[in-house]
């Protein structure tokens, strides 16, 4: 069985794990290093299993504990080419492994896939992780918008975390200037509600069973928008798994996948 962990997930840190066999792979580590193995142990998740922390892209809120905790855990750090090089100063001489589009990083219980994102970063990816009897998990946030790269990436994929950053009129009337504004619903920005229901819709497939919205904004959205926003696209293409909202400040509790 394969068990997903949504550490926490916000502008102020990101961090999921995927186990398998008694191996991990993390997806981010937005967090310290000392707060990612407080959530992990909060969850019984053992950080000694990791073997390696897939990183979205350099944004400190997806990046912050990776080097330290890459170099507590010997784990070596996958990130597509770009990532890198604006990664690569700050964790030294710790292993890495590189990822490209139509390549995949096999390490310990897992196959790591990656495809280039819509984000104001240097070469952002969205992940697709399978385990060794097939199970997927989909990792995308930080989403301009869902291209067809993505929509392939993340096909037949039994659990997804996916951004429903904000709501689109909640966006237009809050507190944000006009630039910031045009940033956040932009192509190189994040995905709103709506644009989450819509995508989940059409990858919704009969073996989907755990779908998570993640990147909430604390300013522009609730779990309880976002939630009403994507379960009638959900339940219209007949999903019939389990539904979570990601939160900034706590973790979620484990959730088992089967395949």
């Amino acid at each position: 069985m394969t068990t997903l962990f949504v550490l926490g997930s916000g502008s102020k840190g990101n961090c999921v794990a995927i186990s398998h066999r008694g191996s991990t792979l993390l997806v981010d580590a937005g967090f310290s290093a000392k707060e990612i193995e407080r959530r992990a142990m909060a969850v019984g998740l053992g950080l000694k299993t990791v073997v390696g922390i897939a990183v979205t892209h350099e944004h400190g809120d997806h990046s912050a504990g990776v080097a330290r905790l890459a170099r507590r855990l010997g784990a070596p750090i996958i990130t597509s080419p770009g990532t890198w090089d604006r990664l690569r100063h700050r964790v030294g001489k710790t292993e890495h492994r590189m990822v490209s589009l139509g390549g995949r990083v096999e390490i310990g219980a897992f196959s790591v896939a990656a495809c280039p994102t819509h984000h104001d970063a240097s070469e952002p990816v969205a992940f697709a992780v399978r385990t060794t009897d097939g199970t997927g998990v989909g990792v995308a946030y930080d989403l301009g918008k869902a291209t067809a790269g993505l929509r392939y990436l993340l096909r037949g994929m039994n659990a997804l975390v996916l951004e429903a950053n904000h709501d689109e009129v909640q966006l237009r009337l809050g507190p944000y200037p006009p630039a910031v504004q045009h940033r956040i619903a932009g192509s190189g920005g994040h995905l709103s509600n709506r644009a989450a229901a819509e995508l989940l819709g059409e990858l919704t497939h009969p073996e989907l069973r755990v779908v998570v919205l993640a990147h909430l904004s604390e300013s522009c959205n609730t779990a309880a928008d976002a939630r009403a926003t994507v379960e009638p696209a959900l339940s219209r293409a007949g999903f019939a798994g389990r539904l979570h909202v990601a939160e900034q400040a706590a973790p979620l509790p484990p959730l088992p996948i089967w395949g």
